[in-house]
């Protein structure tokens, strides 16, 4: 079978979803690189999880990267603390967590070990397992729509349950960059092009 990407037919043919995103599972040496260029290259890539109701598969279509402790916009620039010692870890980890007593935001830890970087996934383009009514465009959103929750803070994206993998691109991606979304807090920071996203995509938030 194929699992065909409706909006610019990317395709990766397979015998069962499954074994596709399995077999494409991305290694711990693409996380090591630097936030922003992991930010970029995480676009087009599937997030995957095992959830409570089976196996569900988004395309990243949206990011933000956050470059560590000198990031004023960075959780990490607190700090290590219980909350944030994953983003200190070693990278292709989950850093998930809870805001406004109702969302979960998913986020993946890169670069190199100790300093806290971390890319926030903001958008997914679904491809398996999600219902054409829910929405994926933010963070939170695309968070329930994947079933990811605290649980799933600190999981290494190398196991079995959640992890990225990456699907054959027929053409190359049109990428825009811009400021980031709700770091007004952060000074100079918040004017930072650190936002990616694939143009003309309508799971963009």
């Amino acid at each position: 079978m194929e699992i065909v990407d409706s909006a610019d037919r990317r395709s990766l043919p397979v015998a069962t979803p499954e074994t596709a995103f399995q077999n494409h599972r991305l290694p711990r040496a693409f996380y090591q690189q630097p936030v922003l260029s992991l930010a970029r290259q995480l676009l087009g890539k599937a997030l995957v999880h095992r959830g409570p109701h089976g196996l569900l598969a988004g395309r990243i279509v949206e990011t933000e990267a956050y470059l560590g402790r000198m990031d004023l916009a960075s959780h990490a620039s607190k700090g290590r603390t219980a909350r944030t010692e994953v983003l200190f870890g070693p990278p292709g980890h989950a850093y998930v967590y809870f805001i406004y007593g109702m969302h979960c935001c998913f986020n993946v830890v890169g670069g190199k070990s100790g300093v806290g970087g971390a890319v926030l996934v903001r958008g997914v383009e679904p491809l398996l397992g999600i219902p054409e009514r829910v929405r994926t465009d933010g963070p939170g959103r695309l968070c329930r729509a994947l079933a990811i929750s605290l649980e799933q803070n600190r999981e290494d994206l190398l196991g079995e349950r959640l992890y990225i993998s990456e699907v054959d691109v027929a053409s190359p991606l049109r990428i825009q960059r811009g400021p980031r979304v709700g770091v007004d807090y952060s000074g100079p920071w918040a004017v930072k092009p650190y936002r990616f996203w694939i143009r003309g995509n309508r799971f963009v938030s």
